[in-house]
């Protein structure tokens, strides 16, 4: 509700001044002129005040439908402003005027409730209006928009679909470049592709320029031009005109009269691989909805090399892959080592020839028998821990060793790689590599049974030696000494120069017996064969603490127990060559010994304090280094079937880890 504009401009305003100023005029002209009129006059029973004041209704009424609602309200303010004095002061019937003059302005209120009421459905209607006048217009809009889509979508499709019937990238851009040309109705079409290893754009294709043309505009360097810009940026470009454009780099451009130009990226997967470009020799403004249409098209083209270009990668896969499976098939087939599969329950399913070797059956007929046939309890519960550990992903050291018989009972011995055999993800089966090593481990276990015989030899020799100089050399040595003593006793007449030189001899003899007393303990110390390894061991350690000057400590844990002669022997040189490389080579202060006994294992552990050394990539590699008493020792470690670590670094010392089994050598000594 607001008050009109410049009212007083219109001429209906000074209508109603007027009106207003003529009824108040003949509503006082008593007042104003007494006895000049008749007083009174009455029509159809209204007296003429009553009609006077009624005809305030005729200015609301005109106000209202001329000027609207607040004009109105002024002039009932105005009309009751006029009416209450003459009603309270110049009236004898007071009650009747003021009951008249309410009712004229309840009359013209009611007037302005319905012009309002009536201004609120006319403002709704014409709300309504425009609404339903705009979701016309809007409907319109979209109805266009949607036949707009639906060329486009066919468009597209129909593009798509020429685009997908090719696979081959050369097809595809030659089909792509007749479609845009038939779509959007331009001269000129380029269609470079980028070359990610030079960083450069290849023209792959053109429509509308002369083969020297396209020459001069093959290889763009990303970056280069309008083409080179829109690959590096990925943007859309629009070139009102190329001829005359300052970022033109080739000037086939300008002698092809090419003046508007549009390019767009072609992307696949959110990169770009090229570029597709429309010009016109005319002019030509491209329109919003043709430069989506062509950036969709573009879209469409980088998909269909892309699947072309999977394709033929796909394609040389399979080839790759058929040559690898025949390849595979054939280093399967005529492997040295045995190749089978079976199921989960140990049906045979496939193998290669040289199963024959280990199971005694041509591959036809070893093909659906069981596993369980070529082995007994013990083996058979190994292999079913196997596939236990297998089939819960649990770590397991492999190749591991397991023994088969063949179908005329004959036992071989396997190394055995298995691998569980999935499909989606669910297990199916098992597959074997193994190579018989059966004449390895006799061969093994030969030369574990020479070199016993050799070492027991060697120590018979010692100790027959050791033997000899305690009982013969030493004796003889002792004798002598005792006999220069009584020499020199007896012959009193002796210079004394003669005195010194007998009596330095026989401190050379006392020490040379000393020499030869203690050679022959580390030939063959007899607290070996009389007390056993432990005391050998105490006995060791505290001659080489005195001997060398190093603190060594000797620690012994679990219930100690005696072991076969040939078995304490062998650990007793083990620990006696490790703390004889301790004082000649570690320059070492510290040494510890710990002896481990448990029940079915031996462990001895000796460390030291020393200069250490760069270890070598295997054992074997010791002797070529010079270190042939680790070497000894690892043969040693050997011979009782146990294992020995070495961990060594410069300046952080020497620890030799070993564990021997106990029982074992006890086999391997009655083993040839």
């Amino acid at each position: 509700m607001r008050f009109p504009y410049k009212i007083w401009s219109r001429y209906h305003f000074w209508i109603i001044i007027a009106l207003f100023g003529v009824i108040t005029l003949f509503l006082y002209r008593d007042v104003i002129w007494p006895g000049g009129f008749k007083s009174d006059f009455f029509l159809f029973n209204l007296s003429r005040h009553t009609i006077e004041r009624n005809l305030y209704l005729l200015i609301v009424l005109y106000t209202g439908f001329v000027f609207g609602i607040l004009p109105t309200l002024i002039v009932i303010g105005a009309s009751l402003a006029a009416m209450l004095p003459q009603a309270l002061l110049f009236t004898t019937n007071h009650s009747d005027a003021l009951l008249e003059v309410v009712l004229v302005t309840i009359a013209g209120l009611v007037f302005v409730y319905w012009m309002h009421i009536k201004e609120d459905d006319d403002r709704r209607y014409k709300k309504a209006v425009t609404a339903l006048e705009n979701t016309q217009e809007q409907l319109q809009a979209r109805i266009r928009e949607a036949r707009a889509n639906a060329r486009r979508l066919a468009t597209l499709n129909t593009i798509s679909n020429a685009l997908s019937q090719y696979l081959e990238p050369a097809k595809v851009i030659e089909t792509a470049v007749e479609m845009v040309g038939e779509v959007m109705e331009v001269e000129v079409i380029l269609v470079y592709t980028i070359e990610p290893r030079q960083n450069d754009m290849i023209l792959t294709a053109y429509e509308g320029i002369s083969s020297e043309s396209a020459a001069e505009l093959d290889h763009v360097k990303i970056g280069e031009g309008f083409n080179g810009e829109v690959a590096a940026t990925g943007e859309v470009m629009l070139v009102p005109d190329a001829s005359s454009d300052p970022r033109l780099t080739r000037s086939a451009v300008v002698r092809n009269k090419i003046h508007p130009m549009l390019i767009v990226p072609m992307k696949s997967k959110g990169e770009v691989i090229g570029t597709l470009c429309v010009g016109m020799r005319r002019p030509r403004t491209f329109l919003p909805d043709e430069i989506d249409l062509l950036s969709t098209i573009a879209g469409q083209i980088a998909s269909a090399l892309t699947n072309a270009k999977l394709y033929a990668e796909a394609r040389e896969i399979a080839d790759q892959l058929y040559k690898s499976a025949r390849d595979y098939r054939n280093l399967f087939e005529n492997a040295h080592d045995a190749i089978w599969f079976h199921d989960l329950d140990g049906k045979i399913l496939a193998g290669n020839r040289a199963t024959l070797m280990i199971s005694g059956y041509p591959l036809d007929k070893l093909v659906g028998r069981n596993i369980k046939e070529f082995m007994d309890e013990e083996t058979l519960k190994l292999g079913r821990e196997v596939a236990r550990k297998l089939l819960r992903g649990e770590p397991f050291t492999q190749p591991y060793e397991q023994h088969t018989l063949t179908k005329d009972g004959v036992k071989r011995t396997l190394t055995i790689t298995t691998i569980l055999m999935t499909v989606d993800d669910k297990p199916v089966g098992f597959q074997h590599i193994a190579r018989d090593v059966s004449e390895e481990r006799r061969m093994q276990n030969n030369l574990r049974y020479y070199l016993n015989q050799i070492t027991r030899a060697q120590e018979e020799e010692r100790k027959r030696i050791s033997r000899e100089l305690h009982d013969d050399t030493a004796q003889a040595l002792f004798a002598i000494s005792r006999q220069m003593d009584n020499f020199i006793r007896d012959n009193v007449g002796l210079s004394q120069q003669q005195r010194i030189a007998l009596q330095d001899i026989r401190q050379r003899i006392g020490v040379t017996l000393q020499g030869i007393r203690r050679f022959s303990q580390d030939l063959r110390p007899s607290i070996i064969d009389d007390l056993g390894l432990l005391p050998a061991v105490q006995w060791l350690v505290k001659q080489k603490a005195e001997d060398s000057g190093i603190d060594i400590a000797l620690k012994i844990s679990g219930k100690e127990q005696r072991l076969l002669p040939d078995m304490e022997l062998i650990l007793f040189r083990i620990v006696q060559e490790a703390l004889n490389n301790i004082g000649k080579h570690a320059s070492a202060t510290r040494a510890d010994v710990n002896l481990g006994f448990a029940d079915s294992q031996l462990t001895v552990a000796i460390k030291d304090n020393g200069k250490g050394f760069d270890l070598p990539d295997t054992v074997g590699d010791l002797s070529n280094s010079g270190k042939l008493g680790l070497v000894g020792m690892n043969e040693r470690v050997s011979l009782l079937g146990g294992t020995l670590v070495i961990q060594s670094k410069p300046g952080r010392g020497t620890m030799v880890d070993i564990s021997v089994p106990l029982g074992i050598y006890n086999g391997l000594v009655g083993q040839r």
